[in-house]
């Protein structure tokens, strides 16, 4: 799965990018998703799925043409775009998020100060002649220039697993994820997107630690070298809901 953020501040054209961006990428035949921070609460006012909001935790609501889910309880990005069934996410805001690379859209040059952070690919926004037309790298009201974004949303977006392990290396998923849009790492050396040990739950993968892989192998393996006909290779174990 590839995440791209696109951050800034308001008025900076972060969902503009975002709407043209989501287009574009479809038009190729990409499935696309898109995960929005919002600072207030969703505005629901007087309809009966705001008074169920007030006394449950988890709600739905079901329309002919479409259905969303409300969880009340916090979540985070890692849990949220389980959810989705995309080739490529758009993370609209998430400044603190140190996972995936971004795409940073300014309104001025000092903020490039607040919002770089290692993970930018490039900048955007609304050139104008009132603005320094150097500012940005791309102008979003321009057609030519989404398209050069989404390319490079195609061959640079990236998603690590907020393990912090420390198997790669690096401290954190923030110092592998610099080395990654720097051009020095890759992907591959993140040993917990490809760990020995491969879990599946509903078809999605559950990202583990190199730890946690290890002890749920061996565990596994234990178990198993005890029973009649066991020999060693791979071992796919399947559990069925009941």
């Amino acid at each position: 799965m590839r995440v791209i953020g696109i951050t800034g501040y308001k008025k900076s054209g972060k969902t503009t990018l975002t709407l043209k961006l989501s287009d574009e990428l479809t038009k190729r035949g990409y499935k696309v998703a898109m995960v929005k921070h919002i600072n207030e609460d969703l505005d629901l006012a007087n309809s009966d799925t705001s008074k169920y909001k007030e006394v449950l935790t988890q709600v739905a609501a079901i329309t002919p043409e479409e259905s969303v889910i409300f969880l009340k309880n916090k979540k985070n990005l890692e849990e949220i775009i389980k959810y989705f069934e995309a080739d490529i996410i758009l993370i609209e805001g998430f400044k603190k998020e140190k996972t995936f690379p971004k795409i940073v859209c300014l309104r001025e040059e000092s903020e490039k100060v607040e919002l770089f952070d290692g993970l930018q690919l490039c900048t955007a926004g609304f050139v104008s002649k009132e603005l320094n037309p150097k500012l940005h790298d791309f102008d979003i009201l321009k057609d030519e220039d989404i398209k050069k974004i989404a390319n490079i949303v195609i061959e640079k977006s990236f998603k690590l697993p907020n393990l912090n392990c420390g198997e790669c290396g690096y401290k954190d998923c923030y110092g592998l994820a610099q080395e990654i849009v720097k051009g020095n790492k890759t992907l591959d050396d993140c040993p917990s997107l490809e760990p020995s040990t491969l879990v599946k739950v509903n078809g999605k993968i559950i990202s583990m630690n190199p730890f946690i892989s290890k002890l749920v192998k061996n565990t596994i393996i234990g178990l198993l070298s005890s029973l009649k006909g066991f020999i060693k290779g791979d071992i796919e174990i399947k559990i069925k809901k009941k």
